[in-house]
């Protein structure tokens, strides 16, 4: 098959492309290169056109070329302030909008979406009296570095592993765009009998992250804090718990999903099913590079979330993916990959 990939030269989008043409697959890359991710137009080995996806007139000449679309192109991360909204809103979600009526324009009925955890919130939780309930941690709390949610009876909650049919509850911009997206691809598949795999990865690591920019994920920041002999600085307590699953997993995920269309829509976990503590993720780099002690410095941002971790048995009894890249291994290998050169300041 042939298949566009949009946000192709990206993180992710870079090693789906790899991982189809292993697999014999042709693909063509679409990649505006913003510069909150790229410092440079990277060397891939791929076709690359370089264009904005909310352009239809870059995409239709694109399309009408291809069988599948997988939908990488994102701007992700926790932002820096309410400023970003205007742009996580063009280009995520008119960027995907656009891309869905393109699609239907050209008679491409199959999407792959790039969704992610951010649409859960602050995941799922049990109290011991009052079962599973919406988490909401108070201002009073963590200013006396209490991080836990409670319960409305006032109970620390139990966290629990997230399936994909958790309500959705996002708690930041980033976080309200790629549900967005998810509703636009919903919304699309219902009207024109298309197919749509929406994965949502939960936190993504590995080589090609780009670097020193505040758009990264917390693996990137980490890992450039110790290249640059600085200790990581860990929000909160350092125990709050996420997936860390690496990206070629997540490229092998991609490509199952491109593979196996089916009517509607459907999410889909990609996860490695083993979660570890934001602390653990620091110390374990710092160990492998041999560099200074990560600081645990409390605190924590307006929209951060404690406890996001996923279920991973949809994927596997959908898609017949399941993460082989372990931590420690994944760890110890990004402590000395390449990452992408320095952004420049959007």
């Amino acid at each position: 098959m042939r298949v566009l990939i949009t946000g192709g030269a990206g993180f992710i989008g870079s090693h789906v492309a790899d991982e189809l043409s292993a697999q014999g697959h042709d693909c063509v890359l679409l990649d505006a290169l913003l510069p909150e991710a790229h410092g440079s137009v990277p060397s891939l080995g791929h076709e690359l056109v370089v264009g904005d996806v909310t352009s239809p007139d870059v995409l239709r000449p694109l399309l009408s070329t291809v069988d599948v679309v997988c939908h990488q192109a994102a701007m992700v991360g926790h932002g820096v302030d309410p400023f970003d909204a205007p742009s996580y809103a063009r280009h995520n979600d008119l960027g995907t909008a656009v891309l869905l009526a393109e699609m239907y324009r050209a008679g491409v009925s199959r999407l792959v979406l790039a969704s992610s955890m951010v649409v859960y919130g602050e995941g799922r939780y049990r109290c011991l009296s009052h079962g599973v309930v919406r988490a909401e941690r108070a201002a009073a709390d963590l200013e006396r570095g209490l991080y836990e949610p409670r319960c409305f009876c006032g109970d620390f909650l139990v966290p629990e592993l997230v399936p994909e049919d958790a309500p959705l509850d996002p708690r930041s911009t980033y976080a309200a765009t790629k549900l967005a997206q998810e509703h636009l691809a919903s919304a699309w598949a219902r009207q024109t009998g298309g197919s749509v795999w929406a994965l949502r990865y939960h936190n993504v690591y590995g080589p090609r992250m780009p670097r020193d920019t505040p758009y990264a994920g917390v693996a990137s920041i980490f890992r450039s804090a110790l290249q640059n002999g600085v200790a990581p600085r860990v929000m909160e307590d350092g125990r709050q718990r996420r997936d860390f699953v690496h990206v070629t997993d997540v490229a092998r995920a991609n490509f199952l999903a491109l593979s196996s269309p089916r009517p509607g829509f459907e999410a889909v976990n990609v996860c490695s099913g083993s979660p570890h503590t934001i602390g653990e993720l620091a110390f374990a780099l710092a160990e492998a590079c041999d560099g200074p002690t990560p600081s645990i410095v409390g605190g924590a941002r307006p929209g951060d979330v404690r406890h996001v971790v996923a279920s991973p048995a949809k994927a596997l009894d959908v898609l017949g993916f399941e993460a082989k890249v372990g931590f420690s291994d994944g760890v110890r290998e990004f402590a000395f990959a390449s990452q992408r050169e320095p952004v420049t300041t959007p």
